[in-house]
C-alpha cells in the first residue's frame, strides 16, 4: 500500500484553467485528465489525500455530479482535508475522513502535517515533520520543511512522501523558521 498526495484539483472549474495555465481546453477535458493521472498511480489498495478544493464551481455543489466524480477517483483508502472551496456536497462525500488538519505517520519516512494552508509552524515540526499544503496553486513551492503538493507544481500528479522529501531538499529554508523556532531545543 502507498500512500498518495494531492490539492487544488479543483474538479468543474473553468475558471481555473485560465487562472493558473493550465494546459487543459475545458474543465471536462482538465477532469478527465486528472482522473486519469491519479488512475495511473493510485492503486487499488492504496490511500488517496486531498489536501483541500478537490471541486469548485456550480458542478460542485450538484451532488449527484460530485458523487459520480468521488465514485472514479483510485484507492482504497480516500481522505479529504478541506480546503477553502471545499463546500457541503464535497465535504459529504463517503470520504474515510474528514478534517481541518490531519497527520499521517509513515514507517519509512517522515510524520506529514497535512493542512490546506501553508503554516509556518506545526505539530512535531522540530522533528523533522514536514508540513503539507495546496491552497498557493502556482505561486510557492514551499521550503525545506513545507511543501507545496498541488497538482500545479506537480505535473497534474499525485505525489508520495519520497517525492515530497526530495523537493523538499530542494527548496530553501523558510526565512521566518527561526523567527518561531528559535528555542528548538526546548
Amino acid at each position: 500500500m502507498t500512500i498518495w498526495y494531492t490539492a487544488d484539483t479543483h474538479f468543474g472549474h473553468d475558471n481555473i484553467i485560465k487562472h493558473c495555465g493550465r494546459p487543459f481546453e475545458s474543465a471536462s477535458h482538465m477532469d478527465a485528465m486528472l482522473l486519469a493521472n491519479l488512475s495511473a498511480k493510485v492503486g487499488p489498495q492504496d490511500t488517496l489525500w486531498v489536501v483541500g478544493d478537490f471541486a469548485f464551481g456550480p458542478k460542485a455543489k450538484d451532488r449527484k455530479w460530485v458523487s459520480n466524480l468521488f465514485a472514479r477517483l483510485p484507492g482504497k483508502e480516500k481522505h479529504l482535508v478541506v480546503g477553502n472551496h471545499d463546500g457541503e456536497a464535497t465535504q459529504q462525500l463517503p470520504w474515510t475522513s474528514v478534517s481541518q488538519m490531519a497527520e499521517v505517520a509513515h514507517g519509512t519516512g517522515p510524520h506529514a502535517v497535512l493542512n490546506h494552508y501553508p503554516m509556518i509552524t506545526w505539530h512535531r515540526a522540530r522533528k523533522g515533520a514536514l508540513h503539507l499544503f495546496g491552497h498557493v496553486h502556482d505561486q510557492w513551492m514551499g521550503s525545506r520543511n513545507a511543501v507545496n503538493v498541488g497538482v500545479d507544481v506537480w505535473g497534474y500528479v499525485p505525489v508520495t512522501i519520497r517525492d515530497i522529501e526530495q523537493r523538499a531538499k530542494t527548496l530553501p529554508a523558510n526565512k521566518h523558521w527561526q523567527d518561531v523556532e528559535h528555542n528548538a531545543e526546548l
